[in-house]
């Protein structure tokens, strides 16, 4: 698509096994370009080496893609942003140096974007009336937060997970019930959801964990378990008709817990909007459910489109126009930081 425009930006994301390339202009998505790395299901996980060479061989031609579907060159840019971290230091380094190379070799402004803050703009790129304060539940195979945002730029931590993040459990259940297939792509969210979509979700009572604790954190390490032990103690046969139930049934107690601690936190900072972001936020589950019940609660429910949920680099280039208006640039020390700390971060004070 044209964009006829003053500043676009250009946002490169590397992070973990997606290569992307996007031109945003005032959060308005003018390309967005993907190449997927489908081999690592062969391995049965992300390989950080595979994919760090994956990124090599494919950046510049994606990013040459973006602008070209954009309809711009890179003398046509307001800036560069790259995803600084966190992620897989080998995948950082190759997007923060082609980055960095490209905007020495143009003269470009250049800043290095959050991830999670990447997971935020996402969702105000998707709807421009979702404004500051809201509460945010940053939910992917890497993350489950949950940051209130009172402005753009000032975050603060209402809860995180204390072990294994919602995608992580369920890449795992899908592994253990067996619905990954060589060839396929790694994430277990998608078939899980889709096989969940012919079971009961009321089959089996998994635990919901720290559902009752009075704070925000999250735990989804019991409940992987449970599912676990569960198949354990089925026969083959039985097992054979019961993964839609299990699958129905596993996805029921993620769900519960995350709209549980999204709608309480939202309620306890007294906030009227929430946002749903990151991989997960696909799920048309956990999205009906969540604006069934901020629909009770007179709230207003947002999420991205499904392409923005995943890891993408519109969502990069949204931050860093925000980043760059605010003047904002990086020097040529910028590097890979996979343990980056969100900037204007803090957590919350109970």
């Amino acid at each position: 698509m044209t964009c006829i425009a003053n500043q676009p930006i250009l946002g490169i994301e590397t992070s973990c096994d997606e290569t992307a390339a996007a031109v945003v202009v005032d959060r308005r998505i003018c390309s967005n370009a993907i190449f997927s790395q489908t081999e690592h299901s062969l391995y049965g996980g992300v390989v950080p080496e595979l994919a760090s060479r994956n990124h090599i061989r494919a950046l510049l031609p994606v990013v040459d893609r973006a602008l070209s579907e954009a309809n711009v060159e890179l003398r046509d840019l307001g800036g560069i942003a790259v995803t600084q971290g966190p992620g897989l230091i080998g995948c950082l380094l190759v997007g923060v140096s082609v980055g960095k190379g490209l905007a020495l070799g143009a003269g470009l402004p250049l800043v290095g974007i959050h991830h999670i803050e990447g997971h935020l703009f996402a969702g105000a790129m998707a709807h421009p009336d979702l404004l500051p304060p809201f509460m945010a539940l940053v939910v992917s195979g890497g993350h489950t937060e949950l940051i209130g945002v009172s402005a753009w730029g000032h975050y603060e931590r209402w809860g995180r997970t204390r072990d294994d993040a919602a995608g992580e459990a369920f890449d795992k259940v899908a592994k253990i019930l067996g619905v990954l297939r060589e060839g396929e792509v790694t994430m277990g969210g998608p078939p899980i959801s889709a096989l969940a979509e012919k079971g009961d979700p009321e089959a089996f009572d998994f635990p919901r964990g720290l559902m009752n604790d009075p704070g925000f954190d999250f735990s989804f390490s019991g409940l992987k378990t449970s599912v676990l032990y569960r198949i354990r103690d089925l026969a083959e046969q039985a097992l054979a008709g019961m993964r839609a139930d299990i699958a129905a049934s596993f996805q029921a107690a993620v769900i519960d817990v995350l709209v549980d601690k999204t709608l309480r936190a939202a309620r306890a900072a007294g906030v009227e909007r929430v946002l749903l972001s990151g991989g997960v936020a696909a799920n048309r589950a956990l999205r009906a459910r969540l604006d069934a019940g901020a629909g009770k609660l007179g709230m207003g429910a947002f999420y991205p489109p499904a392409f923005l949920c995943t890891d993408n680099a519109a969502m990069i280039a949204g931050a860093g126009a925000f980043r760059l208006a605010r003047g904002e640039v990086a020097g040529g020390n910028l590097t890979a930081a996979p343990r980056l700390p969100l900037p204007g971060l803090r957590d919350r004070q109970v």
